[in-house]
């Protein structure tokens, strides 16, 4: 009997034992929960915060942008969005009126140098090559066939127009253009091309910008270029003009041919030799050293400046654009400059 209460103390003890340990080792998975449990809240914590950040920034970008952006769409606006096809063609047409227009006549004269009026009909605008080194053959020019002063205001009332042709220096408004423009001062008789620059590398283009420059200036029936070594038999000239007044088209000079020169380093080399086919030989056109062309001759070069090409030799130039007009070539040997003729108007000085 003694044993009993021995026994059944070693029984409990067993089942306190048991009933104590499965608290321990429910407590792991609990405690595993919970810390999954605060990682994910964390989780979710960040990224709803992190939300609602981007959704400020967004705000207030939009907000920044509606206030800075008109509410209603400007006219350039309404043009980027249409690529500007409306107006392109509007340009392209308005372009074409105004060609048309020039070619009409409908061109307002600029400021004339001459001080003459531009309502006044010339007989003609005779434009006298020179460069900045070229004083000396001015007044060489001026003390002999050519008349200055009260004189060549005179043989402007009688239609004629004569002015040394120039262009501007490289370094505008530097002492060469300043010399030329205190010249031009005491003298008036300048066209100064102030679109031209005076080099030797330019002196092509300079016939181009004397022919649209004098024929903006002055309504004239001719437009003569002479070069700054020809002396001119000036009642000679102006008698053989006025026998051609009203004569359109004309294009009047000592008319040559002669080859063409394709070995760079060589005189009056033509970099665009090839253009001239295999024989290699120019066209006929006016020599350099005078050429007369007509009034409508001129505004044709005046409206279509942009896209006529020049050449190595001004010449060459002017001829190339005379075959694609209806012009008129009038073979004078009286402007053949180097000839023996006693009745020729110029010669080489």
């Amino acid at each position: 009997m003694e044993g009993l209460p021995t026994t059944t103390t070693t029984t409990t003890t067993k089942a306190d034992r048991r009933w104590r340990s499965k608290p321990v080792q429910t407590s792991k998975p609990s405690l595993l929960l919970a810390f999954l449990s605060c990682v994910a809240w964390l989780y979710v914590a960040g990224r709803l915060w992190q939300d609602a950040e981007n959704r400020t920034l967004l705000a207030n970008l939009l907000k920044k942008n509606s206030e800075q952006r008109p509410k209603v769409l400007t006219v350039e606006d309404k043009l980027m969005v249409l690529g500007c096809k409306d107006l392109e063609r509007r340009i392209v047409e308005v372009e074409m009126e105004l060609t048309l227009a020039k070619s009409q006549g409908y061109l307002k004269n600029q400021l004339q140098q001459s001080g003459s009026s531009s309502e006044q009909k010339l007989l003609a605008v005779i434009g006298i090559y020179t460069g900045f080194g070229s004083r000396l053959t001015r007044n060489t020019f001026r003390g002999s066939w050519m008349p200055k002063g009260d004189a060549l205001k005179k043989l402007e009332e009688r239609g004629v127009v004569i002015r040394f042709v120039i262009g501007r220096s490289a370094n505008r408004g530097d002492s060469l253009d300043r010399n030329i423009d205190e010249e031009n001062r005491v003298t008036k008789d300048f066209l100064i091309l102030d679109g031209h620059e005076e080099a030797q590398e330019e002196l092509p283009k300079k016939a181009k910008y004397f022919f649209i420059t004098a024929f903006q200036n002055w309504d004239a029936e001719f437009y003569v270029k002479v070069d700054d070594n020809i002396d001119l038999d000036l009642e000679g000239l102006i008698g053989l003009l006025e026998k051609r007044r009203g004569q359109d088209g004309s294009y009047i000079g000592c008319m040559k041919s002669g080859e063409v020169v394709s070995e760079e380093g060589r005189p009056w080399y033509e970099p665009d030799w090839w253009k001239f086919g295999d024989e290699k030989s120019y066209f006929r056109h006016a020599a350099g050293s005078l050429i007369i062309l007509s009034k409508n001759l001129v505004q044709y070069i005046s409206v279509n400046s942009a896209s006529l090409k020049s050449y190595a030799h001004d010449d060459i130039s002017v001829g190339s654009w005379m075959m694609g007009v209806q012009a008129t070539h009038i073979d004078d040997n009286r402007l053949c400059c180097s000839s023996i003729r006693q009745d020729k108007v110029c010669s080489v000085a």
